[in-house]
């Protein structure tokens, strides 16, 4: 009589997985020829269970995913969906042992939370949008507005950086301090400007020291034009001292529910 493999030798014994990228509605048309992670890569196919269906590929499990083409395909073929149906992205690195563990493990337990959620994000996408502080623009404004930062810049002007340290310290702290608050004044301001053109928007945390607005935005598709003009006309308003940015459509990864890790293998 044989003996069952325990978990763990059956992990080990398997040499390939399916690749969850994100749910959709059952009805959508195959995604045929698209490539998906790994290498090589897979195309990507529909798993249909009762009114929903996983966007996955089969993925080779002795080779670690995280490459930087393994990132960009995993982006790119849930941001394609999203301008023709709705979409819920998985985060990267989902992967569960076959089509059939995809169907009844996750498609069918989450069928009510899912279909809920994808009404939610019918017709919307995410647009991101990015501004960065122009160095010198935001410095100026420091020191016109801080007497102190100004009186510590002449201190340290043309003096050995060593004989001056505490001093630059001081410095840095007081101008990083002014910038966090003029990001969070900044961050309002854009966030009064695109609230008539979006449905939620989340605050994304500063990526870089310059950073001043960093928003994600869950808006109408057939909205972005009244977006994008929306921004064009802060851009102006801000123009020399952020640059800002538009991204988008995407999927809604910052408003899609988080699932409970344990539940994906």
């Amino acid at each position: 009589m044989a003996v069952p493999a325990r978990p763990e030798q059956a992990r080990e014994q398997q040499q390939s997985g399916c690749y969850v990228y994100g749910i959709v509605p059952a009805d959508v048309e195959s995604a045929a020829d698209v490539p998906g992670v790994g290498d090589p890569p897979a195309r990507v196919q529909l798993v249909r269970q009762g009114s929903l269906a996983a966007l996955v590929s089969e993925v080779d499990l002795t080779r670690r995913l995280g490459t930087p083409e393994d990132l960009r395909a995993h982006a790119q073929i849930l941001d394609a969906a999203v301008i023709e149906v709705p979409v819920l992205p998985l985060r990267f690195g989902t992967v569960m042992g076959s089509k059939d563990a995809v169907a009844a493990g996750l498609l069918a337990v989450y069928q009510e939370a899912f279909a809920a959620a994808l009404k939610e994000v019918d017709g919307r996408a995410q647009y991101m949008v990015k501004g960065r502080y122009v160095e010198q623009a935001v410095l100026a404004e420091v020191l016109a507005e801080i007497p102190e930062a100004a009186r510590l810049r002449r201190q340290i002007q043309d003096k050995d950086p060593d004989a001056t340290r505490n001093v630059r310290i001081r410095l840095g702290l007081i101008i990083n301090h002014a910038i966090t608050a003029k990001r969070a004044a900044d961050t309002r301001v854009l966030s009064e400007v695109v609230g008539p053109h979006c449905v939620a928007s989340v605050v994304r945390e500063p990526t870089h020291e310059l950073d001043a607005v960093h928003l994600a935005l869950l808006a109408q598709i057939t909205r972005q034009d009244d977006l994008e003009q929306a921004l064009s006309d802060l851009a102006s308003d801000w123009a020399g001292r952020i640059e800002i940015r538009l991204l988008g459509p995407q999927a809604p990864y910052d408003f899609t529910p988080a699932l409970p890790p344990h539940r994906i293998r």
